[in-house]
């Protein structure tokens, strides 16, 4: 399950504009006279992929709804340096307080749209899908996400309420009170609805029998090398989907894939992504 991206929008920009210029933008309204109007064009200083075409819109509406912005290319898009994708016009003094805060929103979310795209093109050809994780900015998670899907990728769980997906530290609990893996996810299947997709981690081979004997619907190979990957797909034996997750690089992710693994998770597609170069440029007139 996903945040709607229309309410998240709404509240990420609210918010953002809030910290930007709480009391409004003294310095806009110190020189820049009240009539004027502004054209800036939104300018790739880098090659990527757009991410965040509904957030710079609605970032300069927000400001005022006399801002108008035409968007040259779609999310999910390729561009190059120096292609303008968008024109945003409209009073300066508006134009100018939106400037910083649609910026810094499009920039993440087309770098990590970027980021994402290279890591679905470093898979191709077979089976395994990239997907990002809960390792997202506090408040951001939902375009965040968006971003990863406008690059190619796919969305984990969005939050604790998603899913049972039982990890090395829920694992060390029960293990403190003495309860077998098999028996705690026989009793949590039993606990949940029919629907709730189950998931484990383990960090060893020895832990998937046990893990499948309980019934689940994903594993989770943590940190395995790419034998333990391969031995690990061969056991479960399409009894369940394997997910590969830890440490994963633009360098590793090849090769992961290549062990028939159905899903690759990676965190730095959204908890270390840089902010796309984009410049906007104002002109008055």
């Amino acid at each position: 399950m996903s945040e709607p991206i229309e309410p998240a929008i709404e509240r990420v920009v609210r918010a953002a504009l809030d910290e930007d210029a709480p009391w409004g933008d003294v310095t806009s309204e110190a020189f820049i006279p009240a009539d004027a109007v502004a054209t800036a064009e939104l300018t790739a200083r880098e090659p990527g992929v757009l991410s965040g075409a509904a957030i710079l819109t609605a970032t300069f509406t927000a400001v005022d709804p006399a801002v108008g912005v035409d968007v040259r290319i779609a999310d999910g898009d390729a561009f190059s340096r120096g292609d303008v994708l968008a024109i945003v016009t409209g009073p300066a003094r508006a134009v100018l307080r939106g400037e910083r805060v649609a910026l810094n929103l499009v920039q993440r979310m087309s770098g990590i749209a970027t980021l994402t795209s290279r890591y679905v093109a470093a898979v191709a050809g077979t089976r395994a899908r990239v997907v990002d994780t809960r390792k997202t900015t506090p408040g951001l998670r939902a375009i965040e996400r968006a971003a990863v899907r406008h690059g190619g990728g796919h969305n984990h769980r969005f939050s604790l309420s998603d899913a049972v997906m039982a990890k090395d530290n829920h694992l060390a609990v029960l293990a403190e009170r003495g309860i077998g893996i098999t028996e705690a996810i026989r009793a949590a299947r039993a606990r949940i609805g029919h629907t709730t997709h189950l998931e484990v981690e383990v960090d060893r081979i020895d832990q998937i029998d046990p893990v499948l004997a309980g019934g689940v619907d994903t594993i989770m190979l943590d940190n395995f090398d790419l034998d333990a990957l391969r031995e690990g797909v061969r056991l479960v034996a399409g009894r369940a989907l394997v997910e590969a997750s830890g440490g994963v690089t633009l360098d590793t992710i090849g090769a992961i894939a290549r062990t028939g693994v159905d899903v690759i998770s990676v965190g730095a597609l959204t908890h270390s992504v840089r902010s796309l170069d984009l410049g906007l440029d104002i002109r008055l007139s």
